[in-house]
């Protein structure tokens, strides 16, 4: 029987991330929304990620070396400048940012 929560193809993998991104976003709404500081929110989302990827790779009774800390940083990085990108582009369309016009073009 398949798992409704273990996506099998890429459209769908893309749904579940994005499905998940949500639920996460939601409940830092709500926790600020309780009176937490937007900071210590985002502060402690950054340690949950950040437990649960050494849990991912080294499991609870594990820790990442030095080079696996690199790569979970290079992976969160990456992740932040895509992120960073698609929210330049959505406010470009919405005409929110206009990149100015860079010499020689």
């Amino acid at each position: 029987m398949k798992n409704p929560e273990k996506p099998d193809n890429a459209a769908s993998k893309i749904q579940a991330h994005n499905k998940a991104t949500q639920r996460f976003i939601d409940l830092a709404n709500q926790m600020v929304g309780d009176g937490l500081e937007r900071q210590l929110v985002s502060a402690a989302l950054m340690s949950a990620s950040g437990i649960y990827s050494t849990y991912i790779a080294a499991g609870n009774e594990g820790f990442l070396q030095s080079s696996g800390v690199e790569r979970v940083s290079e992976i969160f990085r990456r992740n932040l400048a895509y992120i960073q990108e698609r929210k330049k582009e959505e406010l470009t369309a919405k005409g929110i940012y206009k990149p100015e016009e860079q010499p020689g073009s």
